[in-house]
C-alpha cells in the first residue's frame, strides 16, 4: 500500500512537472512576434495583420531602427521572424556572428538611389564631391555597383558582392567615397555632394527611388533578385505552419496591391 502511494505520488509529481516544463518552452498558441525596420517593413505587416488574423493567428510587430538587433533578437528567441534585410546582408551577419538564421523567402525588393541636394545628374559631379553610402559589407558592395553601372567609378572585380571603396580600381570623376552608418545617410544628405539611401531609410526620409532619385537600381535587374527583402526566421522554423502562413500573407495578391498602391514604385513585390 504505502509502495503503490509513492509511486502514485512520483507519477503524479512528474506529470506536474512536464505540464509546466511546457508551458514554459512553448510561446503563445497562435501568437506570431516579428520583428522589422519601420518603413516599409512594418508598414506591409500592419496591413498583413488582418489577414493573418483569418487564419487565426495574432501578429505582434516589434519596431526596430537598426540592422543588428532584429537579428540578435530573433538568434535569442526574443521574436518568430524579422522583416527588414536582403539574403546577402543575412548571411554575411551570420557568417561575421555565428548565427544559424536562415531566410524564409522573399517579399520585396526596394531599389536603392542616390540623392542629392546639390546636383541634379551626375554630369555635374566633380573631382573632390563627396558621395556617402552605407558602410555594412553588402550594402556599400551594393552602392559601388550602381555607381559602376553608370560610369562614375570602376571596381577592380565589377561582380564584387563584397567590395568596399578599397576594392575600387578608378574613377571617371575623382569623387570622395564617405561610409558611414545606413541608418544616418538620409540625415547627412544636406552635408554631401550626393549620397546612395537604402530604400527602407530613403522611404523614412519622404524620398522615392522613382521620382526623386537621380539614378537608381533597375526593377528588373539582377539587384532586384540579389536584394529582395526576406522573412528570415531560425534554422528550422522555415517549415513551421505559421512562418508558412506569415510568408503566404506576405507575398498575396492582396499585400502585392498594397505595396503597389502605397510605395508607387519605392518598394516592388518581388516576383520569385
Amino acid at each position: 500500500m504505502k509502495k503503490s502511494l509513492i509511486v502514485l505520488l512520483v507519477c503524479s509529481l512528474v506529470f506536474t512537472f512536464v505540464l509546466a516544463g511546457c508551458g514554459n518552452n512553448s510561446k503563445e498558441a497562435g501568437k506570431l512576434v516579428v520583428g522589422a525596420t519601420p518603413a516599409p517593413h512594418a508598414e506591409i505587416l500592419e496591413e498583413a495583420k488582418k489577414y493573418l488574423q483569418e487564419k487565426g493567428i495574432e501578429l505582434e510587430i516589434k519596431v526596430f531602427t537598426d540592422y543588428t538587433t532584429p537579428n540578435t533578437a530573433l538568434a535569442d528567441g526574443s521574436l518568430d521572424a524579422n522583416y527588414f534585410q536582403h539574403l546577402p546582408y543575412l548571411e554575411d551577419f551570420c557568417a561575421e556572428n555565428n548565427l544559424d538564421l536562415v531566410s524564409a523567402g522573399p517579399v520585396h525588393y526596394e531599389p536603392m538611389g542616390l540623392y542629392s541636394e546639390k546636383i541634379k545628374s551626375l554630369s555635374e559631379l566633380k573631382d573632390g564631391d563627396q558621395i556617402a553610402v552605407p558602410n555594412d559589407v553588402t550594402n556599400e558592395a551594393r552602392a559601388l555597383l550602381l555607381l559602376q553601372d553608370n560610369g562614375i567609378l570602376t571596381l577592380k572585380d565589377p561582380n564584387n558582392l563584397k567590395a568596399t571603396k578599397a576594392d575600387i580600381a578608378d574613377y571617371k570623376v575623382k569623387v570622395e567615397i564617405v561610409e558611414l552608418e545606413a541608418a544616418q545617410i538620409s540625415r547627412v544628405l544636406p552635408d554631401v555632394t550626393a549620397a546612395i539611401i537604402n530604400g527602407n531609410y530613403a522611404i523614412d526620409a519622404g524620398l522615392n527611388p522613382a521620382t526623386d532619385a537621380i539614378v537608381s537600381e533597375e526593377a528588373d535587374s539582377l539587384a532586384a533578385q540579389t536584394y529582395a527583402n526576406i522573412v528570415a526566421v531560425r534554422s528550422g522554423d522555415e517549415n513551421r505552419e505559421d512562418i508558412k502562413a506569415l510568408y503566404e500573407v506576405l507575398t498575396s495578391d492582396e499585400i502585392k496591391a498594397f505595396i503597389n498602391e502605397k510605395y508607387q514604385g519605392a518598394v516592388v513585390p518581388s516576383t520569385n
